[in-house]
């Protein structure tokens, strides 16, 4: 009989599950993982960045997790001999109707009070001599990690210290009993006091086995990516942004030099098909009827249609893909690039026909569910995992387990 279990694998699980270690040093805790390996999906897909917390509205759980979820990821790393980089980025206008909106985000990043400056070209060639714009944000405080590793290295912690980690581990059902709650999967059946659902790209379909009403729907967006040569990642120093367009929820393609060396270019976001498709080719049957029968996807399609379309032609024109690098870096060509690892981002969209902005968490008296968790979910993982911890109530250790 466990105190918590953590159903999900990923940063956010383990960070939950290392947070509860903290807490409550003498309370059993299970974290399960459906895959062979840990951090295998959206976080052993992510780009590594450590975000700063730009782009997020003042007092939202993102802004605010992504700065105390940084200075908590930098000192966990530093504990833990993890190499990360703080490399700053740069948020570049490269058109004239760009400049307002780029003194919008400046603005807002000193709401948040970040380390950050308003640069002209002059100065933005002299930090990215490749890049091209007529003005830029610089943001010191955005750096670079391997979050696998520092998704592993919590794994460790809640092994030493008594909790359990157990891969290959998918929960099929959840019953409540009288005392708990009983997860079933696929190599037995465990039992808590409390759930927390930290499961991803499958968080919606975990709180539904639970009976949880959540008004809410996962929708799967496949992240394509292409990589620099090694002979051309000279052309990038740093992190290079565009300027984000405010009416659609991603973010444009741009340049993130990796901590292993490597510069990714994208991504490039377009539904997919499958929750785990990370090609073009993947298709899973039920999670596409699940987006295709949503009503409130229809209304969000028709809401982004024209920068939709946009997103789909890239994905299948590489000459269109690199042009739109080019804004950016013009010296780039079609032969520098090779294709890289894709990522599919778990996109919550509520009935309403609404992506949700912000993390999503609802709670009921026995479990907790984190129903949207997307960049800057890494980043903030520390944060995130201290904040669930402070709305679980204490372990219940004498409590006998009977199910209903």
């Amino acid at each position: 009989m466990y105190d918590y279990i953590v159903i999900g694998g990923g940063i956010v699980g383990l960070s939950t599950g290392y947070a509860l270690t903290r807490r409550y040093p003498q309370a059993k805790i299970l974290v399960m993982e459906k895959e062979d390996r840990l951090a295998f999906h959206q976080t052993g897909h992510n780009s590594g960045v450590i975000h700063s917390g730009i782009y997020y509205k003042p007092g939202s759980l993102k802004a605010r997790f992504s700065k105390e979820g940084g200075d908590a990821l930098r000192r966990f790393c530093d504990q833990h001999g993890i190499a990360y980089e703080m490399c700053g980025k740069v948020i570049v206008a490269t058109e004239p109707e760009e400049l307002p909106l780029l003194e919008n985000l400046y603005a807002r990043g000193l709401q948040h009070k970040l380390d950050l400056e308003l640069i002209d070209a002059e100065q933005l060639h002299a930090i990215e001599p490749h890049a091209a714009g007529l003005r830029a944000i610089r943001v010191n405080a955005a750096g670079i990690v391997d979050y696998k590793k520092v998704a592993v290295a919590f794994a460790d912690v809640i092994r030493q210290r008594g909790g359990d980690v157990l891969l290959n581990t998918e929960a099929q059902r959840i019953r409540e009993g009288s005392e708990g709650i009983e997860v079933e999967c696929n190599n037995g059946t465990y039992r808590t006091h409390y759930l927390i659902n930290c499961a991803g790209l499958h968080c919606d379909r975990i709180a539904a086995m639970q009976g949880l009403a959540t008004g809410m729907k996962i929708v799967p967006f496949r992240g394509e990516y292409y990589e620099l040569k090694p002979e051309k990642h000279g052309l990038v120093k740093h992190l290079i942004y565009p300027v984000p367009n405010p009416n659609f929820p991603f973010l444009g393609v741009h340049f993130t030099r990796m901590i292993d060396g490597h510069v990714h270019a994208g991504p490039n976001a377009v539904l997919s098909l499958k929750r785990e498709g990370y090609r073009k080719t993947d298709f899973d049957l039920r999670d596409f009827m699940e987006v295709m029968t949503y009503p409130a996807f229809w209304k969000i399609a028709k809401q982004n249609m024209g920068e939709g379309l946009k997103e789909i032609v890239r994905s299948f024109s590489k000459a269109v893909f690199v042009r739109s690098l080019q804004r950016l870096i013009p010296e780039i060509r079609e032969d520098d690039l090779i294709p890289s690892a894709n990522g599919v981002r778990a996109q919550a969209l509520t009935k309403d026909g609404k992506l949700a902005d912000d993390f999503l968490i609802v709670q009921n008296e026995r479990s907790i569910h984190i129903l949207n968790a997307p960049s800057p979910a890494a980043t903030a993982s520390i944060a995130i995992g201290e904040s669930i911890s402070e709305r679980i109530p204490e372990p219940k250790h004498s409590m006998p387990y009977a199910v209903g």
